[in-house]
């Protein structure tokens, strides 16, 4: 199925995917329709105007200090400090200090990564870039590339969204035919030299190392820590890895300044940011909005709690966060610092909104049989815990739970934790112990009476 039979498909069953006109202040989904992706409309939105800047390939005047025309690496790492841009793929960390980590003056080859394997549940806010912007997002790592003295640079794209691989592919054509990809880009000393690949639709390789793993042709499986990729990534060598969103918020901020783009947000979470709303709303898609505005407008944008339903909980950034009961978020501003500390974290900002005719046992069950399945298995606690948590949970949904299941439960989700290679132990336990924490009345009923406390679904 091609990007056009996509769009096609959501104007017939009416989901709006991001075009809906319900942003506010966009800066990445800013003025697409689903059919102006290419160069020549990109550049119709400015694009490649911050690529050209950086080169001095803007007509503007050289600095009156350095008599330099164009940007520094160091004015390009600066802004992006400025601008507190931090990492959108999920853990947050600030984009211009990770650049900063790159050795610059390092006299071999050097990579930049794009991390395109988007397989958290609930989230599809990139595939969205990639199908109907992809320009912004090379343009984006253009800028990154010159930022570190990078020549070489990768776009792991998610294998199961193969038309996303093959619409990026049509934008490197057309960025390397016009010169803004290759040697000398736009007859300056910079080159870039950029590819596309696609995995295989494995959610570990989600995690930076086993994405480096997969690139080099090996199993998906996760590094040990240290050394980290900034000293020994691709092939042995520094490499800086960066989530799609990340790249693609780089050009706004360079074309207008990194205190403009911290402006649009909040101290320490600048800029905008795009949400995948799912669930139990009246008008699913993907909403960018401004770093720090309240849950309650979110929702409201999306149409509020479906069928006239009580909003009863909400995943904030993926199924790996932990679950926050209705009345913590709708007091919760939708930035990293805020719903941190209402004890979840906001992720790759995917929100799971559910309605008051969920299960929590039920629900806990779908995200335990994931997590299980998508183990690479490479570490004990991970490959033995998570199948652990599904059967446990599995036992109690089918009316056979034990009154010790609940502390069970609670200790296996304790022993994975911090004990794994990666993430992913971490991912699967979090949402066990926050689902007790929260819901545990619903558990205990489930374990006393053989059935759920709340109402069939309304679907």
């Amino acid at each position: 199925m091609n990007a056009e039979q996509i769009l096609s498909q959501f104007s017939a069953t009416g989901v709006q995917t991001c075009f809906h006109g319900r942003h506010i202040e966009p800066q990445i989904y800013a003025g697409l329709n689903g059919r102006n992706w290419s160069l020549k409309d990109y550049e119709a939105r400015g694009g490649y105007q911050a690529l050209r800047k950086i080169l001095g390939q803007d007509g503007s005047a050289p600095h009156p200090e350095t008599g330099v025309v164009g940007f520094t690496q160091d004015q390009v790492i600066a802004t992006l400090k400025d601008s507190a841009l931090r990492g959108r793929g999920g853990a947050g960390f600030p984009t211009g200090l990770k650049w900063s980590f790159m050795p610059r003056q390092f006299p071999g080859q050097k990579y930049l990564v794009c991390n395109s394997d988007e397989g958290e549940p609930g989230t599809c806010k990139d595939r969205d870039i990639l199908l109907y912007n992809p320009h912004i997002v090379i343009e984006g790592m253009a800028i990154a590339a010159f930022a570190m003295g990078i020549s070489v640079g990768y776009n792991y794209i998610h294998g199961e969204i193969f038309e996303a691989y093959e619409r990026f592919e049509a934008a490197l054509e057309e960025a390397r035919a016009a010169g803004l990809l290759g040697n000398h880009i736009m007859g300056s000393h910079f080159s870039f030299q950029l590819h596309a690949f696609h995995g295989f639709g494995a959610y570990i390789c989600g995690e930076e190392t086993a994405l480096l793993e997969s690139l080099e042709g090996k199993k998906g499986q996760p590094r040990f820590k240290p050394p980290f990729p900034a000293s020994f990534g691709l092939y042995g060598k520094p490499t800086t890895i960066n989530n799609t969103e990340t790249f693609a918020a780089v050009p706004w901020i360079i074309r207008n300044g990194g205190q403009a783009y911290l402006e649009c947000g909040k101290p320490n979470n600048g800029g905008t940011k795009i949400f995948s709303v799912s669930g139990d709303v009246e008008m699913p898609g993907n909403y960018e909005i401004p770093m720090g505005t309240p849950f309650s407008k979110l929702l409201e944008l999306a149409g509020g709690v479906r069928k006239g339903r009580q909003l009863k909980a909400v995943i904030p950034g993926g199924s790996s966060s932990p679950v926050l009961p209705a009345s913590i978020m709708m007091n919760c501003t939708m930035d990293y610092d805020s719903i941190a500390k209402a004890g979840s974290m906001l992720g790759s900002g995917a929100v799971i909104v559910m309605d008051d005719s969920r299960c929590m046992v039920e629900s806990l069950k779908r995200l335990s049989y994931f997590y299980m399945h998508e183990s690479c298995g490479q570490c004990t606690p991970c490959r033995e815990g998570t199948g652990w948590l599904w059967r446990l949970v599995d036992r109690i949904e089918r009316g056979h739970g034990k009154p010790a299941d609940m502390a069970l439960l609670d200790n296996v989700a304790e022993n994975i934790m911090g004990r794994t290679i990666c993430a992913l132990g971490d991912a699967a336990a979090m949402p066990v112990r926050a689902m007790i924490k929260h819901f545990r009345p619903e558990f205990e009923h489930y374990i006393e009476h053989k059935t759920r406390m709340a109402p069939t679904a309304n679907v």
